[in-house]
C-alpha cells in the first residue's frame, strides 16, 4: 500500500475528512490514524500512486492528493536531491498557496532544488512540492500527484443548470455525499427522492449506473433534462410513490443509496410528515440494498431521530445555508434484515 495525504479544504472539516477515507475505501484503500498527524491533510493509504491520482479526480472538499518524500536529513537536502533529476518545480507551505517569497525554509528549498539542475517555474512547474510541519514539529517535504478540479464543480451548480429550483444540494456536497457511499463505476446507485437529480448527477459522473424515483413528473423530467446536459446517462427513472411503485426489474438490487429527502409537511410528500415518509421509503428499498452497500442520507439537523435500519457510520452536521444546518448520515450493514432497528 501507498502512504498519501488529502489536503482538506475548510468548508466542512469533518466532513471533508470523512469524504477522503471513504473515497480511498472505494479505490481499494483505507484511512491513516497512526503516524504523525499533519494539520489541513488527512492520511489515506491506496494500493498504488496511480490511485491518488484517481482521489484527486473523486474529491469535491478537498485541494490536492500528495505523497510524502523522504527527509532523514531535512526538507532542504532533499530537494538538492530532487533538483538533481532536472525538470521545474515550484515550493509552498500546506495552508499557504501563496506568499512563499516570505517564507525562509520554501526560500531554502527552491534554492536547493536549483544548485543541482533543477529549475523554478511559479506557473507551470513539471513538479509542485509543499513544505509542511507536524504537531510534533517534525517537517515533512511532500509531492502533489493530484490537484482536485474545483472549479468543474462550480459549473455544475444550479443556476447554470437548464432544470432550476430554488434548494438543491450544491454540486460539493452532492460529491460528497457519494463519496461518503464508496460508489465506484458500474454500481448501481438508488434515489428514492430524486428531486433535481443532483445525487445522481455526481453518481453518473464516476460512472455509476443510476436509477431514480420521484413522485412529480415535472422533477423526473428535469432530472433527466440536467443529467443530459451533464452528460450523464440513467439506468432508469420513474415517476411515482417511492413506499411502492417499482421499476422494471422489481428484483433489482443496489450498491448504495443516496438521497436527500424532502422536508417539512408539503405537496411533495403527498402530506405526510418527512421524517416518517422518510423512514417508510427507506426501510423498503434498504432491503434491496447489496450487504457491503452503503445508505447516505441528508436530512435537516435538529430533526426527531430516525428509526432506520443498518448500523450508523457518521453523522456529520454541515452548514449548508445561513439558517440550515443538514445532517449527512452514513448506514451500512442496512440491507441487512435485523429484529430491532437501532435508533439514529
Amino acid at each position: 500500500m501507498i502512504l498519501g495525504f488529502v489536503e482538506v479544504s475548510h468548508e466542512s472539516a469533518a466532513l471533508a475528512e470523512a469524504e477522503a477515507i471513504s473515497a480511498a475505501e472505494a479505490l481499494g484503500g483505507r484511512g491513516v490514524s497512526a503516524g504523525l498527524p499533519i494539520p489541513g491533510l488527512v492520511a489515506v493509504e491506496v494500493p498504488y500512486v496511480a490511485a491518488l491520482a484517481e482521489l484527486g479526480g473523486r474529491l469535491a472538499l478537498a485541494r490536492r492528493c500528495l505523497t510524502a518524500l523522504p527527509t532523514p536529513d531535512g526538507p532542504v537536502e532533499a530537494c538538492r536531491r530532487e533538483g538533481a533529476s532536472g525538470g521545474s518545480a515550484a515550493f509552498r507551505r500546506i495552508g499557504r498557496p501563496s506568499g512563499g517569497d516570505r517564507d525562509e525554509e520554501v526560500l531554502d528549498c527552491g534554492r536547493a532544488f536549483k544548485s543541482t539542475g533543477g529549475a523554478i517555474d511559479l506557473e507551470r512547474p513539471s513538479r509542485r512540492f509543499w513544505l509542511a510541519r507536524g504537531t510534533d514539529g517534525h517537517r515533512f517535504l511532500l509531492q502533489e500527484i493530484a490537484a482536485v478540479d474545483r472549479r468543474a464543480a462550480s459549473r455544475r451548480r444550479m443556476p447554470l443548470l437548464p432544470f432550476r429550483r430554488p434548494i438543491s444540494l450544491p454540486p460539493r456536497l452532492a460529491r460528497a455525499a457519494v463519496n461518503l457511499a464508496r460508489v465506484t463505476p458500474a454500481d448501481r446507485v438508488l434515489d428514492p427522492f430524486l428531486g433535481t437529480g443532483a445525487l445522481l448527477a455526481e453518481a453518473g459522473l464516476l460512472g455509476s449506473r443510476l436509477y431514480g424515483i420521484d413522485r412529480d413528473p415535472d422533477m423526473v423530467r428535469g432530472a433527466l433534462q440536467n443529467l443530459t446536459y451533464l452528460g450523464v446517462a440513467a439506468d432508469e427513472l420513474v415517476v411515482g410513490d417511492a413506499r411502492s411503485v417499482d421499476f422494471a426489474d422489481s428484483g433489482q438490487t443496489f450498491q448504495a443509496i443516496v438521497t436527500d429527502p424532502p422536508y417539512g409537511r408539503s405537496s411533495s410528500t403527498g402530506g405526510e410528515a418527512s421524517a416518517e415518509l422518510t423512514e417508510r421509503v427507506l426501510e423498503r428499498w434498504c432491503q434491496r440494498l447489496e450487504p457491503e452497500g452503503r445508505m447516505v442520507v441528508i436530512v435537516p439537523a435538529g430533526g426527531r431521530p430516525l428509526d432506520l435500519p443498518g448500523t450508523l457510520r457518521f453523522r456529520i452536521p454541515v452548514r449548508v445555508h445561513r439558517s440550515l444546518t443538514r445532517e449527512f448520515r452514513v448506514y451500512e450493514h442496512a440491507g441487512v434484515k435485523r429484529s430491532s432497528s437501532p435508533r439514529s
